[in-house]
């Protein structure tokens, strides 16, 4: 772990994060407050969304990086600091040492998305590629930081980033002095228990409620068992909380102060990003999406005022793509069907005829002949559609079959 026995049993107080708000005057921006009409109906309460998203580097990572870092004496900042992410916490981390002048080494997954490790890079980080998943980059970073006296920055478990990323939850009750109910994406927790520190010492009143992907959620069996527990194999596309394990240092903290945690799913955090993209213009990840998702699966669950914590916004361009057509399939407003025609001259124009009765938009269309499921005479057609909600996929499907057409899925 990244700190000793004195940092483990250290609790994180307001004054921590008061202290963490000085340091990062001129380093973090006081991100923009932006309420939500579209969501304010949804739930029925106003909803405003906390954009960390637009925050430098592209996240909420920089405040809790920055504050580590400043802190460390000047003995370990000439040994440098060495941290291992799949993309936030290490823009966070080679910004900051940057910005302090400390040298930084990150090590990220061998898949990272290009965007995120060139980013890095031009942060000023020295970037090394290991493993495939972020626990074997984090293992190669402590190896490195036993070698070369490197302190280990990690991304959640440290009072300082803690307290760091409890700045977010002063802001939040500047911006909107009525919030009632706080909702933020947790993964080892170190977001949201920063925050809980931050408004339950000012405002005890105020509910907060984690969010974790029902893929990766380590929360709520931990807290079921009283103490951290790890999830076999996390998946999850919301990569900024697929944690397998909460922190030991945000675990007590979320166990005491945090009022809820509920998980979303794939299909709920599509839908949020689109959401995001659509109606509020702003580019979400994932991760950054998840309370939203929680807001629309359960809009009669919350007390407004309403804060969205929008935590971050680097996400893949292939991974936005694919999301995107996950998020419309969830909406109704898109249908992938595979059928089989008759292998003959102008059955495909046929089949286009017929969609464009039903007012379907033809994103792609794929053939196999080669399958030997199919005869001699057949051509199995996979096509892909862009609907205009659940009732028009339904019709669409009917109007197929009306037509004979064997829809196979």
């Amino acid at each position: 772990m990244s700190y000793g026995t004195a940092d483990s049993l250290r609790t994180v107080t307001l004054d921590d994060v008061r202290g963490a708000r000085k340091m990062l005057q001129g380093v973090a921006r006081m991100t923009a407050m932006e309420s939500s009409r579209y969501l304010s109906r949804t739930v029925g309460t106003p909803v405003h969304l906390k954009c960390e998203n637009l925050q430098r580097t592209g996240s909420f990572k920089l405040r809790g990086a920055y504050v580590r870092i400043a802190g460390l004496l000047p003995e370990q900042r000439a040994a440098g600091v060495v941290a291992a992410s799949a993309g936030n916490h290490a823009q966070g981390v080679a910004l900051a040492s940057s910005l302090l002048g400390v040298d930084s080494t990150v090590f990220m997954p061998k898949g990272a998305p290009l965007p995120k490790i060139s980013a890095t890079r031009e942060y000023g980080a020295e970037v090394r590629l290991h493993g495939q998943v972020v626990d074997e980059a984090l293992a190669a970073a402590e190896e490195y930081a036993a070698g070369t006296g490197a302190v280990l920055i990690h991304p959640f478990d440290h009072p300082d980033i803690i307290a760091g990323q409890g700045t977010v939850g002063l802001e939040i009750l500047e911006q909107c002095p009525e919030v009632r109910t706080i909702v933020v994406g947790m993964g080892g927790g170190g977001l949201v228990a920063g925050i809980a520190v931050a408004v339950k010492a000012l405002r005890p009143d105020v509910r907060i409620i984690g969010v974790q992907a029902e893929g990766a959620a380590a929360y709520p069996p931990s807290l079921a068992a009283g103490h951290p527990v790890s999830v076999r194999d996390p998946a999850t596309m919301a990569d900024g909380i697929k944690v397998g394990r909460p922190g030991d240092v945000p675990f007590g903290i979320v166990g005491e102060l945090v009022d809820e945690v509920r998980t979303v799913t794939e299909g709920e955090l599509s839908a949020a990003l689109l959401l995001c993209l659509e109606r509020a213009k702003l580019v979400v990840e994932p991760a950054g999406a998840s309370p939203v998702a929680a807001l629309l699966s359960r809009p009669d669950a919350f007390e407004g005022p309403v804060v969205a914590v929008l935590s971050g916004g680097n996400v893949d361009p292939v991974l936005m793509e694919r999301v995107l057509r996950h998020g419309m399939a969830a909406q109704g407003r898109y249908l992938a069907v595979r059928l089989r025609l008759p292998d003959r001259p102008g059955a495909l124009a046929t089949l286009l005829g017929a969609l464009s009765v039903a007012d379907a938009n033809v994103l792609d269309v794929s053939h196999v002949r080669t399958d030997p499921r199919l005869g001699l005479t057949e051509v199995e057609v996979e096509v892909h559609l862009e609907t205009k909600g659940p009732a028009h996929r339904t019709e669409v499907d009917r109007i197929l079959r009306d037509a004979g057409y064997a829809v196979i899925d």
